[in-house]
């Protein structure tokens, strides 16, 4: 099955379909809203999922086969950077974005303005942990799930075989 052209862009495809899933089920259904960087997280998966299904598309040529799966692999390692810098933010390590923060009140407003405003937005600050598991936040899980499918993605790269017009340019 692995020898399949298509097997490892699909299974990148699958892996961030299913993370993108997840995230929404837990927005939407399970109430825990994204802050800033979750959702830069999830841009690095839709840019994954892009290019692995590029990969699929374009399976039965093999340079653009191992392209697609490096760009995968590269968007990986950017989502595992942003979720390292994410952990970073919930750990008080460093300072998150200025989106991390709850957004500015127009200082002009009535008290019932001001409350109608606060409740029509939800806001997740960066710096704090909606669940975690054995201590692991979700961020610090998309590290490790990121980084384990970019390894996946670029090691399939390197095995993908040299087309024949590649063969003759070396």
């Amino acid at each position: 099955m692995a020898q399949n052209p298509r097997f490892w862009p699909l299974l990148l495809a699958a892996a961030c379909l299913g993370a993108l899933g997840t995230a929404l089920a837990s927005q939407y259904w399970g109430g825990l809203h994204p802050c800033a960087l979750c959702i830069y997280q999830r841009y690095a998966y839709g840019a994954a999922l892009a290019v692995a299904g590029l990969g699929v598309l374009l399976a039965d040529r093999p340079d653009l086969r191992r392209l697609a799966l490096l760009g995968s692999g590269a968007a990986f390692l950017a989502g595992a950077g942003i979720a390292g810098f994410h952990v970073g933010v919930e750990q008080k390590w460093w300072e998150g974005l200025p989106g991390c923060t709850a957004p500015g009140l127009p200082s002009d407003a009535s008290v019932e303005e001001l409350r109608q405003l606060l409740l029509d937005q939800p806001f997740a600050p960066c710096d704090e942990v909606p669940w975690s598991l054995l201590g692991i936040s979700i961020a610090g899980y998309n590290v490790l799930a990121s980084l384990v499918l970019a390894g996946l993605a670029i090691r399939a790269a390197a095995r993908v075989p040299e087309s024949p017009a590649e063969r003759t340019l070396s």
